[in-house]
């Protein structure tokens, strides 16, 4: 049974992308970048039918979405260091899945030159998560600490700091990590208070970068 439902979601998700497909063709316009016009639809469609022919997309597809793959609070417990950046869609639905997944990359991209301007590393940026609900960790080798409330039905996930608190999701990240992930001015918050960057342009444009990107999260993906 078990085999019989993994193929039936990877005919799915194909059969989404090549909706997708379908979809810019017909409107000849791009709805998850930033760009608009047949220049814009053109780059996004030949982006979807490259992840079309990948045998990584539908593994790609589900680990985009927020509450896909349920994260346990236990699997949550322990240290986790920055891998890359991360980020994800609230939606469920199949289609947006997989046109998620190319607008997934172009953020990742976007956030890489920012995080590296910032100079995050897996040695100076990392959390850890303890059963007594506490946790501790450093942002660019700022330190944070404080206490989490995690839901794992929903995947949300709270941190509380004597400074702040930011509210946002927790999520296998298919790689064999998670992603901790929040909106993008919570994410922006978190930044600011914890690396006390708050004049910095280049984080700034953090709170910018999903303004046209429907129900996306962004933050970290991180491993063990």
């Amino acid at each position: 049974m078990k085999r019989k439902k993994q193929t039936s979601v990877k005919k799915v998700a194909r059969t989404a992308v090549v909706a997708t497909t379908l979809a810019f063709t017909v409107t000849g316009c791009g709805t998850l970048g930033t760009q608009n016009g047949m220049a814009g639809g053109a780059d996004i469609l030949g982006s979807i039918l490259g992840a079309a022919t990948d045998p990584n997309t539908i593994t790609n597809v589900i680990s985009s979405v927020i509450g896909a793959d349920k994260l346990s609070e236990a699997a949550l417990i322990g240290r986790w260091h920055y891998a890359g950046p991360g980020c994800a869609f609230t939606s469920d639905n199949l289609l947006a899945k997989a046109g998620g997944e190319v607008a997934a990359t172009e953020i990742k991209g976007k956030l890489q030159s920012y995080y590296s301007s910032i100079g995050l590393s897996s040695s100076n940026t990392f959390i850890a998560f303890n059963e007594d609900k506490t946790f501790s960790g450093k942002i660019d080798g700022k330190s944070i600490s404080g206490n989490y409330v995690y839901d794992a039905k929903t995947g949300q996930l709270t941190l509380k700091t004597l400074l702040f608190s930011a509210k946002g999701y927790a999520k296998r990240n298919g790689m064999g990590g998670v992603s901790i992930l929040f909106e993008s001015k919570k994410l922006l918050t978190l930044l600011q208070a914890a690396a006390a960057m708050s004049g910095n342009s280049t984080v700034e444009a953090i709170g910018d970068i999903s303004k046209n990107y429907d129900g996306v999260r962004i933050g970290f993906d991180m491993n063990r």
